[in-house]
């Protein structure tokens, strides 16, 4: 068994560089199918959801080929073929195979997808999506089949602003005959990075970053060459580290009015920012306040900070509150954080952290790919050794985290167990 071993309470000081975004990444593999020719793609991280994605792709006869931080695709010797539940499951974000897949072929066989278990995840909104488009849904167990004579425009409205259906109908409307709208569109910023490839293609959208995305099928679309944004999330664990532990820590390649709802809030706190064009400083203040935050879509605070930011509020004095209104079970680092000596209660969706405490290093567990990066931050600040077990979540999202740890002065190491 590999854990994380972290020897707590050094200083950081120097460079961290933010790589491509995890959650941008993991849409445009998959969308790659839908070119004609080559597309590469660069600024990929190197995460296993990126790898497990790629597998798919070679599974399914494309030629994938992987140099430095770029990956270069050739889908036209894909085979569409059902997609196995052992490939599928290993990341939540193979569902985008699906809209691909459906856009380009008009027909999809596929599992349920896998990933973090943060609560109920359903892709029903997807498969509305699609019905609408003019697919027919089968479900036989936790295998879906989704099949269309063509695909129409339609007006979509979606009940939730899904990030996933919002990217998912995307990807299948681009190749629809007609126009189609999808209302109550999430906003985030990878899904105007994926929309800036598939225009980048040959495909006509606007409105991303809206809540009204439109979208003119058109009959093909062409080989590109795309860069990955920086991750916004990555850039937002490492400045909650830095937060907590951070001498003049420089928080580098990010776009700063991506993570403005976590830095305003940590300026609330009386954390010290110096914020640039495209990096930031962080420095750990003598003192923290007390704040409350409520997790909301973007652009408000991100459930994916929710977690390693709870960390940080152990350290405020005063009475701490973090409301999550996204997944409901997006709480389940706070047992291992009271096992370092926390204080926090859950009631429901609202978890009430008296500050500040003293942690102390033990072994805990990552539970999923955020809780994990929680771990990191409290084995960071925490006295003695921490070991974190079921370490694969955190690599799943967090490229290369115990070199960029360790090249600014943290005492951690992979090991073997």
């Amino acid at each position: 068994m590999k854990v994380l071993e972290i020897t707590g309470g050094k200083q950081l000081s120097g460079t961290i560089r933010i790589s491509g975004a995890k959650n941008s990444s993991v849409a445009l593999i998959p969308a790659a199918i839908l070119a004609d020719d080559n597309v590469t793609i660069c600024n990929v991280p190197e995460i296993t959801d990126t790898d497990a994605l790629s597998e798919i792709l070679m599974y399914l006869g494309a030629e994938v080929r992987r140099a430095s931080e770029s990956i270069v695709i050739n889908p036209a010797t894909i085979q569409n073929k059902e997609i196995p539940e052992e490939q599928a499951k290993k990341l939540r974000a193979s569902y985008y195979f699906m809209g691909a897949l459906l856009g380009k072929y008009k027909h999809v066989e596929m599992y349920f997808p896998g990933g973090c278990s943060i609560g109920q995840r359903p892709i029903n909104l997807h498969l509305k999506g699609f019905e609408a488009l003019g697919a027919t849904v089968t479900n036989d167990g936790n295998k879906y089949i989704v099949d269309a004579k063509e695909l129409k425009g339609a007006n979509i409205y979606l009940d939730i602003a899904s990030v996933g259906a919002t990217i998912n109908i995307m990807l299948a409307a681009v190749r629809a005959k007609g126009k189609t709208t999808i209302d109550n569109a999430a906003k985030e910023p990878e899904i105007v990075n994926v929309a800036t490839f598939l225009n980048n293609m040959g495909a006509k959208i606007s409105g991303a970053g809206t809540s009204e995305i439109r979208i003119e099928g058109v009959d093909s679309l062409k080989g590109c060459f795309h860069e990955v944004i920086p991750d916004r999330i990555e850039a937002g664990t490492y400045t909650i580290i830095g937060a907590l532990i951070g001498n003049y820590l420089k928080v580098d390649n990010i776009i700063p009015e991506h993570i403005e709802a976590l830095t305003s809030k940590l300026m609330e706190m009386g954390v010290e920012l110096e914020i640039g064009s495209d990096y930031l400083i962080v420095n750990k203040p003598e003192n923290y306040k007390a704040v409350n935050i409520k997790t909301l879509v973007y652009p408000g605070f991100a459930t994916d900070l929710q977690q390693p930011f709870t960390v940080l509020l152990t350290q405020a004095k005063g009475k701490s509150s973090v409301i999550e209104t996204i997944w409901e079970n997006r709480f389940m680092h706070i047992p291992e954080l009271n096992k370092m000596g926390a204080n926090i209660t859950v009631e429901g969706m609202e978890a009430k952290i008296n500050g500040p405490t003293k942690l102390i290093g033990t072994d805990v567990e990552a539970t999923d790919l955020r809780a994990g990066a929680a771990m990191v931050a409290a084995a960071l600040k925490a006295e003695g050794t921490t070991r974190i077990s079921n370490i694969n979540h955190i690599l799943r999202g967090y490229e290369n985290i115990v070199e960029k740890l360790s090249d600014v002065g943290a005492k951690i190491e992979l090991k073997e167990i």
